[in-house]
């Protein structure tokens, strides 16, 4: 492992104190909005103006807390999911809900309720995984969310932890309790390839802007850097490139900044830390309060030279904007 060099130190520009414990963050590509999704006593989701910290839109609380959160390339849909598996479609725009579906419903075609969702982003669908170990492709149209279009299957039987969309819209990775990686190829709805890269469940993927690298955090400590780049005879990429080592606990969250550039990822050590990708080496590690639940990079590249911003949420119910340190 290479030794980590502070070359970017980061600081907070904003802090938001939220009512609740922070769970799902993501910053929207209108670059002034950020969505928060929550988990603990008061389930809620909402959009904050980041340059004043005020909520702007917030639907009404759930019941049970939301554990998945999804947003189109637009910034104009949200997708989220509760912990009992109600899936519902939110417009940001206008406020309203274009669509709910009780994945809990028992049914011929379904005995277990979605965890995590995800938004196609060519539109018209979205992936879920949860308690089945498969990949379940549902209507994402407003007069028919939810319909089950394909289920793509793993092999497994055990829990689907994440799902997520390459940004192309070709593909959708999952990843299990167990450790292992599967990405589907969604013109044929077949399992393309799986990886066991780790040794235990995969809390958070991250695919790069141009669908060729997928970043994978994991319960053992380490992010797992992968080339998943098909050639012409349909063979899967070389897999693991990359293994980035530096937490001390489980690594729950991760995101790849949009220029390609840096990984960020949030741990239950309570530590952030910012990677080089090229170099394969954390190159900050930011200390926090409380475990780090969720991160995510600005949409907006950076300027030439600077490394750009990202939010972060976690235990301590804040949500921290962070900036290196220098970049105004």
């Amino acid at each position: 492992m290479v030794a980590e060099k502070d070359t970017e130190p980061w600081e907070t520009s904003y802090t938001l104190q939220a009512p609740v414990t922070s769970l799902l963050k993501r910053l929207l590509p209108q670059t002034k909005l950020e969505l928060n999704a929550s988990n603990v006593s008061f389930p809620r989701i909402s959009v904050k103006q980041l340059t004043y910290g005020q909520v702007s839109r917030t639907r009404l609380p759930h019941t049970l807390g939301l554990v998945s959160l999804s947003v189109d390339p637009s910034g104009k849909q949200a997708l989220y999911n509760t912990l009992e598996g109600l899936t519902c479609l939110w417009d940001l725009e206008d406020g309203e809900l274009k669509g709910t579906f009780e994945s809990y419903a028992r049914s011929a075609e379904s005995t277990e309720p979605s965890w995590s969702v995800s938004l196609n982003p060519k539109g018209g669908s979205y992936a879920s995984t949860g308690g089945t170990g498969n990949v379940t492709i549902h209507s994402a149209e407003a007069d028919s969310f939810g319909e089950r279009r394909a289920t793509l299957t793993s092999g497994r039987s055990k829990f689907g932890m994440y799902c997520k969309h390459s940004p192309d819209g070709a593909r959708v990775a999952m990843s299990s309790e167990a450790g292992q990686i599967y990405i589907f190829d969604l013109a044929s709805n077949a399992l393309q390839t799986t990886y066991s890269s780790h040794a235990m469940g995969v809390r958070s993927l991250a695919w790069s802007a141009d669908s060729n690298l997928l970043l994978s955090a994991s319960e053992d400590k380490r992010l797992i850097l992968h080339d998943v780049r098909v050639s012409a005879s349909g063979k899967p990429g070389s897999g693991a490139v990359a293994t980035l080592s530096g937490h001390s606990s489980w690594v729950l969250s991760t995101d790849i900044s949009p220029d390609g550039r840096l990984a960020v990822s949030g741990s239950a050590d309570k530590t952030m830390k910012v990677w080089d990708i090229g170099a394969r080496a954390a190159v900050s590690t930011v200390q926090d309060t409380g475990e780090v639940w969720s991160v995510s990079w600005r949409p907006k590249p950076p300027a030439h030279g600077t490394a750009g911003a990202f939010v972060s949420g976690g235990e301590d119910g804040v949500v921290r904007w962070w900036r290196s340190a220098g970049a105004g």
